[in-house]
């Protein structure tokens, strides 16, 4: 009889990093994964990606607003009244904005100054201290992934990536998802424009969201209340290199829904 060769099923690993404490401005966040990790045994290997929520980035980086400072506009009053919101959030709001998409029934939904169209252009009072601060995203998401990338590299001596990722909303579709709003050693694109399937036929449009798609598989262990920020993803092979998350960015020309 001869045997079989054994079939290697395409796999990952998915892992949430817990004993990451509430983070202050200007705490290292590499040094606390690293620290995190090694109680919780988890080891990190060559080309592991490192997810990170937008939300412990924005207070290590002091992009926490504190509403009892701010003094609402006539236009946020004006929006405060008519939906019965905070006026002095959509104070926040409207300064984080380069326009507005639109705006119905009490929801923002705006372009913040990255280009990301999102509600609220970001700014979130969920898994916050305190009743009256905000956070807002961070100023170059990019550049805070590669420093959390770099550090962690320094000390590791291999290839690592980290994807900083925030939870959004979906035109069409009912609940939110994780997605990139900042990558660091990783392609936020997969092209397969120019390969073939199965079947032959030669793929000429398909070019996935990658970065996206990673950061919604980090999603099923981050959760939202359970106080885990970091997830690791082991085994996976992806497109490596220096890239920014505008490569996500629909330019305006191509997008049909402006």
């Amino acid at each position: 009889m001869v045997d079989e060769p054994s079939v290697v099923w395409p796999q990952i690993t998915v892992i949430g990093v817990r004993g990451i404490p509430e983070v202050q401005r200007n705490d290292d966040i590499a040094a606390l994964i690293l620290k995190a990790t090694t109680d919780q045994g988890v080891v990190l290997s060559g080309g592991d990606i490192i997810v990170v929520t937008q939300k412990i980035i924005s207070k290590t980086e002091g992009r926490t607003v504190d509403l009892r400072d701010i003094e609402p506009s006539p236009f946020a009053l004006t929006i405060g009244r008519n939906s019965g919101s905070d006026p002095r959030h959509i104070e926040v709001v409207l300064r984080e904005s380069k326009r507005i998409v639109r705006m119905d029934r009490g929801i923002i939904i705006a372009e913040t100054f990255h280009g990301f169209i999102c509600a609220n252009a970001g700014v979130d009072a969920s898994n916050v201290p305190g009743e009256s601060r905000v956070t807002l995203l961070p100023n170059d998401s990019d550049k805070s992934a590669d420093a959390i990338r770099r550090k962690l590299e320094a000390h590791t001596g291999f290839h690592l990536s980290v994807i900083v990722s925030d939870t959004f909303g979906r035109p069409w579709r009912e609940g939110t998802t994780n997605v990139a709003i900042g990558v660091s050693g990783i392609s936020p694109l997969k092209d397969y424009r120019g390969l073939e399937d199965e079947h032959g036929y030669e793929l000429k449009v398909s070019v996935a969201a990658w970065a996206d798609e990673i950061a919604g598989c980090a999603d099923l262990v981050l959760g939202k209340t359970d106080g885990i920020p970091v997830a690791l993803i082991h085994g996976l092979e992806y497109p490596r290199g220096s890239h920014s998350i505008t490569a996500l960015i629909r330019p305006a020309e191509n997008d049909l829904f402006r």
